[in-house]
């Protein structure tokens, strides 16, 4: 038998799986909607709902902090002295470090 005798046997007795094969291939693989992008798009969805999870709990928290400072004039006081560094005119701030200040001694140049 010739070559072309025997690939035509093997297609002809195994049509139906390479039919099933290549139907895979396409829609796992190379298909608009395959199951890669599908698994992607899945991933890239999960990301979107943790970022949506994490905005509504600061969302919510600044909605609490607005609603105190609508509720207690001394919270606006209070934000301003933590976060701008405001002070009354009658008070001196003095801000600590943690850092040790950094030497230079000419004579080891």
């Amino acid at each position: 038998m010739s070559r072309s005798n025997l690939v035509w046997s093997f297609i002809s007795h195994n049509k139906y799986w390479l039919v099933i094969i290549i139907g895979l291939l396409i829609t796992c693989f190379l298909d608009e909607n395959s199951v890669m992008k599908r698994v992607k798009l899945e991933m890239q969805i999960r990301d979107l709902k943790e970022q949506i999870a994490k905005y509504n709990d600061q969302y919510a928290s600044d909605q609490a902090k607005l609603k105190e400072i609508r509720m207690n004039p001394n919270a606006i006081t209070k934000i301003a002295r933590e976060r701008y560094f405001m002070k009354a005119d009658d008070e001196d701030i003095f801000v600590l470090s943690d850092e040790l200040p950094t030497t230079t001694d000419e004579t080891t140049k």
